[in-house]
């Protein structure tokens, strides 16, 4: 863990496995400006996936200790930084309570507070490219590769009691390691028992392909897994086919994007929609953005966003 030095600035972290290579680290000085946040800077800390729960728990203890260490943004590490340090946080929210995981973290009137955004953010993303009424429409299933924070996430957004009928008729969550599995299912079940629901152990590629071959056409397909960013690869093999009529979602927005370039091929035969992580991203940042230096983030400022960052795009 490359734990950074005192701050001598107004200073927001970026927890995540390989953070130098993230689009953030080049557009946060001109967002900083744009919102006014008076010289503020960001910092990478990256941590091996699935580290020793000590190093979680250093990496929260610094920004805690650190008068101008503001806050941070965590990625990949939602889960394993709050089963290892959820009992530093003075404040944390019923999303993170009820998740089991942390996104963001920032300071107030001299509490540590913990946020799991996620469920926010992933809402604001699919409002992107997910048509209103859709599900109620075409009747189509949610299929979920990968079990931590950002599938949560999706499954709890997609399930929330104001959406009434509109919500998929089936949800399908895979996973390679059974404990993440075992979560996500006893959250879907919470939240809405009336609502379908199969979850698979799939260690291989080829089980996920086995898994998707009964999904109904008008679907939505997600790789919640970080394969194609953190590590290399796709959660399904190049021979799989795609429900047809299906929406696409790579979280990822960089990387080699294996899952993407899989999709992209099959678009045109398979009458697919395909959509990369890009605004999922900017609504992930700029929502831990204004819980960090308590601002609004308002849709005006969020267009701004959008704009400044067309090019890096």
């Amino acid at each position: 863990m490359n734990l950074p030095d005192k701050a001598t600035r107004p200073t927001m972290y970026f927890i995540g496995v390989t953070t130098g290579k993230s689009s953030i680290m080049k557009l946060f000085p001109e967002w900083a400006e744009a919102l006014g946040l008076g010289g503020a800077v960001i910092k990478g800390i990256d941590i091996a996936i699935h580290a020793d729960p000590e190093e979680y728990r250093r990496a929260v203890e610094f920004i805690r200790d650190d008068e101008l260490s503001l806050g941070a943004l965590v990625t990949t590490h939602k889960i394993d930084l709050y089963d290892a340090a959820k009992d530093l946080f003075d404040e944390l929210d019923p999303y993170a309570t009820m998740f089991g995981e942390l996104s963001s973290i920032s300071k107030k009137d001299g509490k540590l507070i913990g946020h799991a955004k996620d469920p926010i953010t992933s809402g604001l993303a699919m409002e992107a490219f997910v048509p209103a009424g859709y599900w109620e429409r075409h009747g189509g299933e949610l299929f979920v590769m990968g079990a931590g924070g950002s599938a949560i996430a999706i499954c709890a957004t997609l399930l929330e009691e104001k959406r009434g009928r509109d919500v998929p008729s089936r949800i399908v969550v895979t996973n390679r390691s059974e404990p993440r599995l075992k979560e996500i299912e006893r959250i879907v079940r919470m939240l809405r028992p009336d609502v379908k629901a199969d979850f698979y152990l799939t260690p291989k590629a080829e089980d996920n392909d086995a898994a998707m071959k009964g999904i109904k056409p008008n679907s939505l397909i997600v790789n919640a897994t970080g394969l194609g960013k953190d590590r290399p690869g796709s959660p399904l093999t190049d021979g799989v086919a795609f429900p047809e009529g299906s929406l696409v979602w790579e979280l990822n927005y960089r990387g080699e994007l294996d899952f993407m370039k899989q999709a992209n091929a099959a678009a045109e035969e398979r009458k697919l929609t395909v959509e990369d992580g890009w605004i999922y991203f900017l609504h992930g940042w700029t929502q831990v953005i204004a819980e960090v230096f308590h601002l609004e983030m308002t849709q005006e400022r969020f267009e701004r966003i959008e704009r400044l960052s067309a090019a890096t795009r």
